[in-house]
């Protein structure tokens, strides 16, 4: 059986197929916005044309079938797309989402006078109250009030209200309420999309947990909707698979966990790649790596030290807090597609607006007028005319050195100097976001491998290097579908999590170690009900613990299976130590430490992907010839005669000093004349600075 990864990206829709002997084959498409589903057709039409099959066929004989609506989730939320919710929550907080933590804004000063109030996602009116009261300890002060449960559900009736998220107080420690409030929304307003807090996120801080069960909430009709049109879409083309979806933590789960748990799609675009850079490494030898995704839209980044993805449960999408554990991917409006503007200080300016894929770039000749990152490639020579996407897309050259003159005129350059200075600009902004990203957490870029995807990713990551002046670039022979590579190396899970409060002195061991079994218990029926037996399920624990003191905490992974004792824990406080002093320089084994939240993460066994191997080379570089081109590699020196070489016909072993460009049919290598680029055995491209 196949098995296939689909990437629905802002521009171009990518799918990977791992055939039965170990092959992958990669297509694009371009994205359908109006309908992702309609893209995700066209790409598997294209499929299915390759293996000489019409789509039923082709769908009948895939059995593991990932995909991911990442765009959906994350821009329904940010375009303010969302369904009208109602709250249910404990009398006398009904304001706790609107008062959040204080926070005014969260992207300008706190002083700023004229940033407008923060708009909650559930006005006030649609927030109502119900008597009930459990305790930090799970006492119950007062019982729930079934009357006002009823009074709530009839409000919402009356209001029209699509999605329901049910937040009281302490649900994390006893969701006895919860469950019964849940119950009767459930039943007296069938068809409603309804959640709650102990679902979506059974840890303490009300804030956080109120907030993301909100955004589940509101983001989760449309995902149900989406979801469920996809499986009904691709079971009427022959599929009986399995379908799954890539989560933001960098998991993937089942559509009935992902609808359930709507909250989780947030992000799950970006949190797929850092799994195939880890892969990447190993085929030199390292696991501190930088993994870069260049699409058409954003430019995406993650820094990935001893082979371990970073993760976070601090993150704002838009104004709204989301405390759910993502893999914390940075990203900037820099893509293939971003627009090159003059602003009010006569300064050119790239991005974040992009053309995006409809009309996408004006050298596509979709209607775009506006100059971007592509057109300036293709003015300056890096990109064929012919060959892009493997000559299914014609380029217009003409229409690209229209739209960079709109911006060349008013600066007083002509266009090729206009073209370079869009290249370099973005290019540095995309180095700066690097330095940021690796600076904040300590870390010199130049001790680490880069590793490139993205459609533009390899026409820009040898000078993004020299930039930097990182000494090796990974550039595989998927990047043009990098994030689909990286689902193929995901591993299928999720992750659980309990709070329990307490200083080290003051823990209750038999506590600690019947929360764990309680996760681990409902870690094995989760992946039970998907079909992963016991014995192929895989456990690791974690713990979030601080100093007595400290707001923010630190999450210590060296906790061990099995009853956990007192010689166990004074170990995980040392591994404490020992990780608060890497991440910060620093410790205080003086001062008291706390536990916050005790973690599991569940996935089922997992294989390395193992990559096919491609021939040696048995002829000379010169055999892979393609043709010469005129390149602008400096304004200096100008356009240059470049070897232009057929990436279909290098082999392992080959060798090419730059300057020169590689071209694939999904994506084009450009190597600068300070790097040597080499092939190695299962066909990426190497490219060491000389």
């Amino acid at each position: 059986m196949l098995k296939t990864a689909i990437d629905v990206g802002g521009t171009f829709t990518d799918c990977l197929v791992l055939d039965e002997q170990g092959q992958i084959h990669q297509f694009k498409s371009p994205t359908t916005p109006e309908d992702p589903a309609l893209g995700l057709i066209n790409v598997l039409t294209k499929t299915a044309a390759f293996f000489k099959m019409d789509l039923t066929e082709f769908m009948s004989n895939v059995g593991l079938f990932i995909a991911h609506g990442s765009t959906l989730a994350t821009n329904a939320l940010l375009t303010g797309r969302i369904a009208k919710v109602g709250q249910m929550t404990t009398k006398g907080f009904r304001d706790h989402i609107e008062i959040r933590r204080g926070y005014k804004n969260i992207r300008t000063s706190r002083f700023n006078v004229f940033v407008p109030p923060y708009k909650p996602l559930v006005p006030r009116y649609l927030r109502i109250p119900v008597e009930e009261r459990i305790l930090y300890t799970g006492e119950i002060l007062t019982p729930l009030k079934e009357e006002d449960v009823y009074a709530a559900v009839k409000k919402f009736r009356e209001d029209k209200v699509e999605a329901v998220a049910i937040c009281f107080l302490h649900s994390y420690i006893n969701p006895a309420h919860e469950k019964r409030a849940l119950e009767i929304c459930r039943a007296e307003m069938n068809g409603t999309y309804v959640t709650a807090s102990h679902e979506v996120l059974p840890v303490f801080r009300e804030y956080e947990r109120f907030s993301t069960t909100v955004v589940s909430a509101a983001v989760g009709p449309i995902t149900e909707r989406y979801l469920a049109a996809l499986s009904e879409r691709l079971k009427g083309l022959g599929f009986r698979g399995t379908l799954y979806l890539v989560q933001g933590g960098g998991l993937v789960q089942s559509v009935e966990e992902s609808a359930r748990r709507a909250v989780s799609l947030i992000g799950s675009g970006p949190a797929a790649a850092p799994s195939g850079a880890i892969r990447l490494g190993q085929c030199i030898g390292t696991n501190n790596l930088v993994s870069v995704d260049v699409g058409g839209t954003s430019f995406d980044i993650c820094l990935i030290q001893n082979g371990a993805i970073p993760t976070t449960d601090y993150n704002w999408v838009g104004d709204e807090r989301v405390a759910m554990k993502l893999v914390d991917v940075q990203s900037i409006g820099a893509g293939g597609g971003s627009i090159a503007w003059i602003d009010s200080l006569g300064l050119l300016r790239v991005g974040p607006q992009s053309a995006g894929a409809d009309p996408g770039p004006a050298c596509y000749g979709k209607g775009g007028s506006q100059p971007t990152v592509t057109d300036a490639d293709l003015v300056l020579g890096f990109v064929p005319a012919d060959y892009f996407l493997g000559g299914e897309i014609p380029l217009k050259p003409d229409l690209a050195e229209k739209a960079i003159r709109s911006v060349a005129e008013p600066l007083g350059l002509d266009v090729p100097t206009a073209a370079k200075t869009i290249f370099t600009t973005v290019n540095s902004l995309m180095a700066d976001k690097m330095i940021e990203v690796s600076t904040k957490r300590g870390y010199d870029v130049r001790d680490f491998a880069l590793v490139v995807g993205g459609g533009a990713g390899p026409v820009h990551s040898a000078h993004l290097a020299e930039l930097l002046e990182i000494p090796t670039v990974i550039v595989p022979r998927y990047a043009a579908a990098y994030s689909a590579f990286g689902m193929l190396n995901m591993e299928l899970g999720r992750h659980f999590s309990r709070s329990i409060i307490a200083r080290m002195k003051l823990l209750d061991l038999e506590r600690v170690n019947q929360l764990f079994l309680d996760m681990e218990a409902e870690a094995r029926e989760v992946l039970s009900e998907i079909g992963i037996a016991r014995q192929d399920t895989v456990l690791s624990r974690s713990v979030d613990m601080r100093y007595v003191g400290q707001f923010h905490e630190v999450e210590v992974t060296d906790v061990p299976l099995g009853t956990l004792g007192p010689a166990e824990f004074e170990k995980i406080t040392e591994a404490f130590h020992v990780r608060h002093k890497d991440l910060y320089t620093f410790n205080m084994r003086e001062r008291e430490v706390e536990f916050l939240n005790l973690r599991l993460k569940a996935t089922a066994r997992h294989e390395t992907l193992k990559l096919a191997e491609i021939p040696e080379a048995t002829h000379e570089i010169s055999a892979a010839l393609k043709r010469r081109r005129r390149v602008l590699w400096s304004l200096e020196r100008g356009f240059e005669e470049t070897a232009v070489y057929d990436g279909t016909r290098l082999a392992a072993g080959h060798k090419i000093s730059g300057p020169a460009i590689i071209e694939e049919p999904a994506t084009t290598v450009v190597i600068p004349e300070s790097y040597v680029c080499t092939v190695d055995g299962v066909k990426n491209y190497i490219l060491h600075r000389r």
